[in-house]
Parts: C-alpha cells; sequence; structure tokens
C-alpha cells in the first residue's frame, strides 16, 4: 500500500512540476531573439518563432553599445538572468549585460561598459500615457514593451533564458 501511496505522490509532483514551466501553444520558449532594425522581440522555441511583439530602444539605437551612458540598446548574446518589480517600469527582466567581450572592448577605450539593462515596462504617468512611448525610442539603453505584452513575457520566459540582440 506504502508503493501505491508513494507513486500517487511522486506522479502528482510531476504534474506539478511540468505545469509550473510557461509554455506558449504547449511550447516552451527556449530564447529570446529581439531585431533592433524591426523594433521587434520575437519568442522561440526550437527555433520557431511563437511569438512577436514591438518594443522601444534606447534613445541612440543605431548601433551597440560601447560604454556606459551612450544611450544605445546592447548587441551580441547575453542571459536573462533574474527578474524584478520596478517603481518606474512596472516588470523588468535583466539581460546579463556586459559580458566578456563587452568588458574587453570598453577596457581598450578605458570606459565603464555599463549594466542594468534591462527589458521592461512603461511608465505608468499621468501626463504621458502608455501609448505615447508605443513608437518612440526612449530608453537609455534597455529595452521596453507596453505593460500588457511585458506581463505576458514576464510569464512565459523564465530566468536562465537566453536572449540574442541583433542589429
Amino acid at each position: 500500500m506504502r508503493w501505491l501511496f508513494a507513486v500517487l505522490c511522486l506522479s502528482i509532483a510531476t504534474l506539478s512540476h511540468a505545469n509550473a514551466t510557461p509554455a506558449l501553444s504547449g511550447k516552451t520558449i527556449d530564447k529570446v531573439l529581439v531585431v533592433k532594425a524591426t523594433r521587434q522581440l520575437h519568442l522561440i522555441s526550437h527555433g520557431q518563432t511563437l511569438k512577436s511583439y514591438r518594443i522601444s530602444l534606447g534613445k541612440q539605437p543605431k548601433g551597440a553599445k560601447m560604454r556606459e551612458g551612450d544611450k544605445r540598446t546592447p548587441e551580441g548574446f547575453y542571459w536573462l538572468d533574474w527578474r524584478k518589480t520596478s517603481e518606474n517600469y512596472n516588470l523588468a527582466m535583466h539581460i546579463s549585460y556586459p559580458n566578456s567581450r563587452d568588458k574587453a572592448q570598453a577596457a581598450k577605450q578605458g570606459v565603464s561598459a555599463g549594466s542594468m539593462i534591462m527589458i521592461h515596462g512603461t511608465p505608468i504617468d499621468d501626463e504621458y500615457p502608455e501609448w505615447y512611448f508605443k513608437t518612440l525610442d526612449w530608453t537609455n539603453g534597455c529595452i521596453a514593451m507596453s505593460n500588457t505584452d511585458m506581463r505576458e513575457v514576464w510569464n512565459l520566459v523564465k530566468d536562465g533564458t537566453l536572449i540574442e540582440i541583433r542589429p
């Protein structure tokens, strides 16, 4: 009888863990692809784009981030390594910028590479409604989305997911 109880408990634990993994159309997101030129963020599963979103970039969107304060969004391969709620931008997911290549390039120039690059939502501001930010590149180098889209990405993408940011 104990073995039956153990099998039942193991089955329930396995099923509950499977349901805890975020999925879209039953598929787990294994990569986030950002294409700066088209202002798109794509959720990828095994090479297939499952969903795409409109994004905003840094105020200087052309070119890769070179140093702290240049208002550019980085380009390259990183990880979405942690997340937080943000007083300024609602939800935010941290991008592991700078990577070793970014640090080396900045050191070569004798500048700081910068840090705290995030995917985040849009400010809630009575003076500037959310739609105001939709077509602007307004961040200091982060990737911004509407709050509705950010909530969806927050729920679908787990920490440790690869993010590729292309020009």
